[in-house]
């Protein structure tokens, strides 16, 4: 053997070896679910290789996990055409998440067939056909209703985005891990979620005595919905109740669902899910009807980042419209579904006019209200606060202005984390986010602490400012 030919033999040992212990810490990464690290082994990978099924699945479900849903889709497709197994459940779910039901359903079949084959288990498949049966039912009632706008805040204060009349009620945080408390327009009746013994939020209502609120007590005929309760809101008529769960018949995470009171036997009917656009595969809630400003809000997290939701507001349809399925164009009735432009609603000019022309009055009327103070803070439901002079109790006082301190820095710190998270977003360079995801990091637990800071303040400011009253 001649030494050249020995020298180009241990070059290609060498190449291989080193190929092996990259494609396999790939894999190991992708195992660990690691998939920003995995994914660019995989590209190199797939691009040497363009047919290899096991390449173009491993870089499609990464390209899938990390957020490219649309670029997953080819690489997932090549993996399905040469039957990799699991290939077809994640090209399932990017179809899920692209309102393509049918052929989320077609993929998801093929994949129990193949795995029946293999005499593998297809337990863990049954929630997920449920859910994309579900889609390909509710995408044949898309409703046709006007968004007239929408507003991206903050998760942790979504609620100020909500300008209600005061005939609609109120809507308030209850200080119990995100539960929220509706005060109807009336002020004699609240609806209100509740964590359980097994930290379960159910939902449960009270009504007004002489002098005080009498006990909660569970709303009847819910039990069996399953999953967290939240959410609630009555409408005017005293009879329809909105709310969101996560159990039941949802897409994922929480879809708002409409039930009615039925006075016969004092329980609410079998809660339905109220459909495209309002729902989607992300988390939606906080449906609320304005019937004196004929203007509807609810909130999503669809397409917002860690830590901002999106609150649209929309004009309600006296009677429910749908879009005819089958004369739709079916990528526009997709678009419609997902609310990926909400002026793809703005069908009815005059519809989106005069609802627009009351929206502006809503916002006109909240800002000239919050010119008359400086701030609004609920001491108890006789006493609402908004300026510092309005507290009785010193040490109330001087307490709320800490707080007020401790929220503006929380403000602070939220606009730099997330500006911090759009460069690491952006960022193509695997070193600049190894800088900058210890940071990333250090903010997030600063914000999570400023947030219980800030819980346990209020409550003490409360508190105080109560004892006080007593004693006047």
């Amino acid at each position: 053997m001649t030494t050249r030919y020995k020298l180009t033999l241990l070059a290609l040992c060498c190449c291989g070896g080193t190929f092996s212990q990259t494609l396999n810490q790939a894999k190991q990464w992708f195992n660990a679910g690691e998939f920003e690290k995995a994914k660019p082994v995989f590209e190199r990978l797939v691009r040497q290789a363009p047919s290899n099924a096991s390449y173009n699945y491993w870089y499609g479900a990464c390209c899938y996990e990390t957020g490219e849903l649309q670029k997953s889709v080819p690489y997932l497709e090549k993996s399905t055409e040469r039957k990799y197994i699991d290939g077809y459940l994640y090209l399932s779910r990017a179809y899920y998440d692209l309102y393509r039901f049918d052929e989320a359903i077609e993929n998801l079949e093929e994949h129990i067939y193949w795995l029946e084959r293999k005499k593998r288990d297809t337990s863990s498949t049954d929630r997920l056909m449920t859910k994309y049966r579900m889609g390909a039912r509710m995408i044949r009632g898309v409703e046709n209703v006007t968004v007239v706008d929408s507003f991206v805040v903050d998760k942790a204060s979504f609620l100020k985005a909500y300008r209600l009349s005061k005939d609609a009620g109120q809507v308030t945080m209850t200080g119990e891990a995100d539960c929220t408390e509706f005060t109807n327009g009336m002020d004699d009746r609240k609806f209100m979620a509740r964590l359980d013994t097994d930290s379960v939020r159910s939902l449960y209502s009270s009504f007004r005595l002489t002098d005080r609120w009498e006990n909660p007590t569970p709303l009847k005929g819910l039990e069996d919905v399953g999953g967290n309760q939240n959410y609630p809101f009555m409408n005017s008529d005293g009879v329809t109740l909105y709310f969101a769960s996560e159990g039941g018949e949802n897409l994922g995470g929480y879809d708002i669902f409409i039930t009615r009171y039925d006075a016969e036997d004092g329980s609410y009917l079998k809660p339905d899910n109220v459909g495209f656009p309002f729902n989607s595969p992300y988390n939606d809630y906080l449906y609320v009807i304005d019937d004196l400003n004929q203007l509807g809000w609810f909130a999503s997290d669809r397409y917002q980042p860690e830590g901002k939701v999106c609150v649209y507001v929309f004009v309600p349809n006296s009677t429910q419209v749908v879009f005819d399925y089958d004369t739709t164009d079916p990528d526009k009735l997709r678009s419609l579904a997902r609310l990926s432009s909400i002026k793809d609603t703005w069908g009815d000019a005059g519809k989106l006019r005069s609802g627009k022309q009351r929206l502006a009055q809503v916002l006109y009327d909240k800002e000239q209200k919050q010119d008359e103070g400086d701030f609004e803070f609920v001491v108890n439901d006789n006493s609402v606060y908004h300026r510092l002079t309005d507290f009785r109790s010193t040490e109330a006082r001087k307490l709320f202005s800490i707080l007020l301190q401790k929220q503006k820095d929380l403000k602070t710190l939220e606009e730099s984390l997330e500006s911090i998270r759009a460069n690491y977003a952006a960022s193509g360079n695997r070193a600049v986010k190894e800088r900058l995801a210890p940071g990333i990091l250090d903010k997030e637990k600063r914000v999570k602490q400023l947030h219980s800071e800030i819980d346990g303040l209020t409550l003490q400011v409360r508190n105080t400012e109560i004892k006080a009253l007593k004693h006047l």
